[in-house]
């Protein structure tokens, strides 16, 4: 009887630990950049506005650090007029960083980009969702802390 109860706990110690191993667990992400936050939304104002939360966990401490959103396509990247935007481009120049301290989420709204053309909405959650079209990156001035690909989309239309 005792041998039985010490097998049925050694499987029940395996599973959890097989379960836990296997990232089972959605709210402990160890993802820098969480995908599951990140999206492109299409304004009202025929407007693109990127927005998405970095996990300051991840990061060291009081890290510095900059956001930037680079456009693979060649037709989303003319609609909106630029290849890469930089989260705090202004800050940046003067030589100041995005600081990691404080609140262990962060979440980016970046200013909405006026569209130069009209593009479809199925085209453009076309282009986001399922082309990568879209990707963040977050990095200081030695390294690339994190990247991924924004593969959500919404619209207010």
């Amino acid at each position: 009887m005792n041998k039985k109860f010490r097998i049925i706990g050694t499987l029940i110690i395996g599973i959890v630990c097989i379960g836990y191993l296997s990232g089972c667990s959605l709210l402990y992400s160890n993802e820098l950049i969480v995908n599951r936050y990140a999206d492109a939304l299409l304004t009202k104002n025929n407007e693109l506005q990127f927005r998405f939360r970095i996990n300051n966990e991840i990061l060291d401490g009081h890290q510095l650090y900059k956001v930037k959103v680079t456009i693979h396509d060649d037709k989303l990247a003319r609609a909106i007029g630029k290849r890469e935007i930089i989260y705090g481009e202004e800050q940046v120049r003067n030589g100041d960083y995005i600081e990691s301290k404080g609140n262990p989420e962060k979440y980016i709204f970046m200013d909405p980009l006026p569209l130069n053309e009209d593009l479809h909405i199925q085209e453009l959650r076309n282009m986001i969702e399922r082309d990568q079209a879209v990707s963040i990156e977050v990095f200081n001035n030695k390294e690339v802390l994190g990247r991924a690909y924004l593969t959500n989309f919404s619209s207010e239309l």
